[in-house]
């Protein structure tokens, strides 16, 4: 039994077909794709239609979990409360507000509002496995190797399970968490991981990331994958798709994360929050030279 986690495809489809490729000889039984398949890149309809309207008869149909990305696309568009009311008029939100059209448009958005937090594949005679973009309790938590072992610990227990597969930072990580007691079955350690990111790396190797877990003697093994790709194409389509002329700085951002293979979005949003500077280009440009090393092409 052989299960694939990709996620945080975030709009890049060069990177998307790139692991689909690398999936095909590994005899994958079953595929999952843990949240963010959409925006920060320039194929946001692309990856969904690739994803969705399924061709793959050498790999299984997919399954979804909601992503912060994903979410953020249907609370957008929908102009919802729940965003502070004046991100819609700011221009910082340009390559969001960008991503969302395209998605509407090509009817997108809907197949997004059915995913659901978290999945709970079973096998027999295997430890469960619970699927969270971010943590079970929330898709934005963050799970890395900052989380303390009893974080992980706690975390495990209360999804009630051996395995617990997160994304959403976009830095890989596998880890063995001691834990006691799962409900009334004992277990000695349970695995915490971190699939990486497909289309996104935040760890300085742009290569595409993605988690492989093989059943083995009542156990599973994790290992994460990285596909190597032709970043090229990706990087053109920024300006050949218009999200670089209409979604401005934060468009510039995403691109330059690609470039790197580093997270430069949050630490700028960081960084001018901590100062109280505008997210403009001439904050852009005091942070750029403030930090860097953050901008070293990989």
């Amino acid at each position: 039994m052989r299960l694939a986690v990709i996620a945080d495809i975030h709009g890049n489809l060069d990177a998307l077909e790139a692991v689909l490729q690398d999936l095909r000889p590994q005899g994958i039984d079953r595929l999952y794709i843990n949240g963010d398949v959409v925006n920060r890149g320039p194929d946001s309809v692309a990856c969904m239609r690739r994803v969705l309207e399924w061709s793959h008869t050498d790999l299984p149909q997919p399954e979804f979990t909601l992503g912060n990305h994903d979410d953020l696309m249907l609370l957008w568009q929908a102009r919802s409360p729940l965003l502070p009311a004046e991100w819609y008029a700011d221009p910082f939100w340009g390559a969001t507000a960008w991503s969302a059209r395209q998605l509407e448009r090509a009817g997108m958005l809907a197949p997004i509002a059915g995913w659901p937090m978290s999945l709970r594949p079973h096998t027999p005679g295997l430890p469960q496995v619970v699927i969270a973009h971010g943590s079970p309790q929330h898709y934005r938590e963050a799970i890395g190797t900052f989380t303390s072992p009893e974080r992980g610990a706690e975390l495990l227990a209360a999804a009630e399970t051996g395995v617990l597969v997160a994304s959403h930072i976009h830095r890989p990580m596998v880890r063995q968490v001691g834990l006691p007691q799962i409900g009334t079955r004992e277990q000695p350690e349970g695995w915490l991981i971190n699939t990486g990111a497909v289309g996104a790396p935040f760890d300085g190797d742009p290569r595409a990331r993605y988690l492989l877990l093989e059943a083995d003697q009542g156990s599973w093994t994790p290992s994460i994958c990285a596909a190597p790709y032709d970043r090229t194409g990706v990087l053109e389509r920024f300006g050949t798709s218009g999200l670089l002329e209409e979604g401005g700085l934060s468009a510039l951002i995403f691109l330059e994360e690609l470039k790197s293979a580093r997270s430069l979005y949050t630490p700028f949003w960081e960084w001018t929050s901590a100062q109280g500077l505008g997210k403009d280009a001439a904050s852009w440009g005091v942070f750029r030279s403030l930090n860097p090393h953050l901008f070293v092409p990989v």
